[in-house]
């Protein structure tokens, strides 16, 4: 039996998969297509001699540090997005393209050999006898104290059985094709329907060339279409570091619809759409093309129904971040990321967040090989760990229940303080029971020696549930009619911010208190040991 199984050979999954092989932990990977990366896909182009990116292309390092960190640590080879030149945008298909000169990209870099050298670079660190490809995942059951799969491979279907699952495939494909038993609950079947899969319903095309003759003509290759013909609605330069390996690429405007019923005739009027921007020379190039609507492995039913929106979602439902089955279970992928959603930079803080959970079970089991205060504090540790889940249903409930009450005013702020706050008074009962070796904590200035470690893990408690908030709003039905709940806006969250500070400085004082009064009781009790002592 397998400690991980991770399910998903996309960058998420790639990712926790190095983390774990660091760790020495045992794991195995599980992916559905005969190639990993998922949709990330680059492919080779003869005519201009390069891979092109026919999935995300890419990266900010300004704003997606964790991306821009694994680039680093790979030791991969970046350039910045070609900006030079004239921006085109073509409106009326009998006139010229009209000029600006705006930057469009905003600092993009892309990797030499394209983003499948990232995929590369990991999978070459990574044990082979550990990834398995050409398994589609069929079904998931909970088997008490361990996770049983089923795969299809083949035609024939493969048991797998792991302690702990992390599932990094899109979740409107696992609640469109995967059968769990027993059913997940309804909140999180709704939120897995609901979490759209970024460019599922998209298409993109690169055109390799020999030269980039729309440089030489002082064009950036950065062009906007959008008259009543448009096929390729957004045009880019995709030639190499040096730009001498020429290609452009676009995004299709055309819906799955549209693209299906053009499809005989769709690489023509790609290469006519290209040629009405830049010229004749541009519809002679080597066409890729890839249609991810058609990719049954990344489009599920719904995405194809559902026009893409043209903007990121920036995060997800929390709900897709609980853990399941008593922890034996995590949705992953970059549709289930606090930040990034969508985005490469998505993918890895989801992989971090999983690592996290599936961590975080580990040392609760490894909590009994610790003595003395040790373990007392990694059992605190891992109960305040174990309450990021109830205290967001908690929040829910408050204010569900301000709601059903008709309130109107600081509706998260006030049900987000009764959470902190009731679960604040939990902690100190907890921390009441535990019997920590009073004798061996120094007190210094009327402060206990134990009150940074206990302290300690409410840091990431507090803000993941402030994240959690955040994001749950922003998904919410219900507060769509109370704008300023529905947005939170910066003045607001230093409001609520301000208020959990003021909770969590009377829960340290009264946690500081506690101890010292346990300190005090111990003194109180060798004193009159020792006068009895002295009295016989």
């Amino acid at each position: 039996m397998l400690e991980i199984a991770i399910v998903g050979g996309g960058l998420c999954g790639l990712a926790l998969a190095e983390h774990l092989r660091r760790e020495g932990r045992d794991f195995a990977l599980f992916e559905a297509r005969p190639r990993l990366g998922g949709r990330i896909d680059s492919q080779w182009s003869a005519r201009s001699g390069m891979r092109v990116d026919l999935g995300p292309a890419w990266f900010w390092p300004g704003a997606q540090p964790m991306i821009a960190g694994l680039v680093e640590d790979l030791e991969l080879a970046t350039f910045d997005q070609h900006e030079t030149g004239e921006v085109l945008h073509l409106q009326d298909v009998n006139k010229v393209p009209d000029v600006q000169t705006a930057a469009v990209h905003a600092g993009a870099r892309r990797l030499t050999g394209g983003m499948a050298s990232l995929v590369d670079a990991l999978v070459a660190r990574l044990p082979q006898e550990r990834i398995h490809l050409t398994h589609e995942l069929a079904s998931v059951k909970d088997c008490g104290d361990y996770v049983q799969l089923l795969f299809l491979r083949d035609g024939q279907l493969v048991k797998v059985t792991a302690r702990t699952v992390v599932l990094a495939v899109p979740p409107r494909l696992l609640e469109d094709r995967v059968l769990f038993e027993p059913e997940l609950c309804e909140d999180v079947r709704t939120a897995m329907g609901e979490a759209a899969t970024w460019m599922a319903g998209s298409a993109k095309v690169v055109l390799g060339y020999d030269r980039p003759f729309w440089r030489d003509a002082g064009h950036a290759g950065n062009a906007f279409v959008s008259h009543g013909q448009t096929v390729v609605g957004e045009i880019f330069d995709a030639c190499d570091a040096t730009g001498n390996k020429a290609a452009l690429g676009g995004f299709l405007a055309l819906g799955p619809d549209d693209r299906e019923r053009f499809n005989i005739g769709l690489p023509m009027l790609m290469g006519n759409q290209l040629a009405q921007v830049f010229g004749a020379e541009a519809e002679r190039g080597e066409l890729l093309y890839r249609d991810w609507a058609t990719e049954r492995l990344t489009c599920s039913a719904r995405d194809r129904r559902e026009p893409p929106t043209g903007e990121h979602a920036g995060t997800s439902n929390p709900l897709l971040r609980r853990s399941l089955w008593g922890g034996r279970l995590h949705l992953s992928g970059s549709e289930t990321a606090a930040r990034g959603c969508g985005y490469l930079e998505g993918a890895l803080e989801a992989a971090a967040h999983a690592l996290a959970a599936v961590g975080s079970a580990r040392e609760s089991g490894a909590t009994g090989e610790l003595s003395g205060n040790a373990a007392q504090l990694a059992q605190f540790e891992t109960w305040v760990r174990a309450r990021s889940g109830p205290a967001f249903d908690s929040y829910r409930r408050n204010l569900t229940a301000r709601l059903s009450e008709q309130e109107r005013d600081q509706l998260t702020q006030l049900s987000l303080l009764e959470t902190v706050e009731e679960m604040l008074d939990e902690a100190l009962v907890y921390l009441g029971e535990l019997d920590f070796d009073i004798a061996r904590i120094p007190v210094e200035n009327g402060r206990s020696a134990l009150m940074s470690d206990i302290q300690s893990p409410f840091r990431d408690f507090l803000q993941i549930l402030m994240d959690d908030v955040i994001a749950f709003n922003r998904t919410s039905c219900a507060l769509s009619n109370f704008p300023h709940e529905h947005q939170l806006s910066n003045d607001y969250k230093q409001t609520i911010l301000r208020d959990v500070a003021a909770a969590w400085r009377a829960f340290s004082l009264a946690a500081n208190r506690l101890l010292l009064s346990k300190t005090d009781a111990l003194g109180a009790d060798l004193s009159g040991s020792h006068s009895i002592g002295k009295l016989s």
